[in-house]
């Protein structure tokens, strides 16, 4: 599994959030497998998403495409996104057995 970690800063969360999630069905139909959304506890406009793919060839495609740059135009984004791909090679889930 792939995973893409974007960085970037936004005008206002709900305006985003709200672009992001009708946005779901053009990342699903491009390859996404699933998401997490994260913001900087000490600034909210600081977003993070970390998302799931199959393959890189996917994720590098989607995140290049045109269309992306213009829903995140329209949804506020401020900058240039921080993109990194990225593969797994380690990972534990605790438990309380732990």
């Amino acid at each position: 599994m792939v995973h893409v970690l974007v960085h970037h800063k936004v005008a206002d969360y709900s305006h985003w959030k709200e672009a992001f999630d009708s946005h779901l069905s053009t990342r699903k139909r491009a390859g996404e497998i699933g998401s997490h959304l994260f913001h900087n506890l000490d600034d909210p406009h600081e977003i993070y998403v970390l998302s799931d793919w199959q393959t890189v060839e996917e994720a590098r495609k989607f995140m290049s495409s045109s269309e992306l740059a213009e829903t995140m135009k329209k949804a506020g984004v401020q900058g240039l996104p921080d993109v990194r791909f990225l593969e797994d090679v380690y990972a534990v889930h605790r438990t309380s057995a732990d």
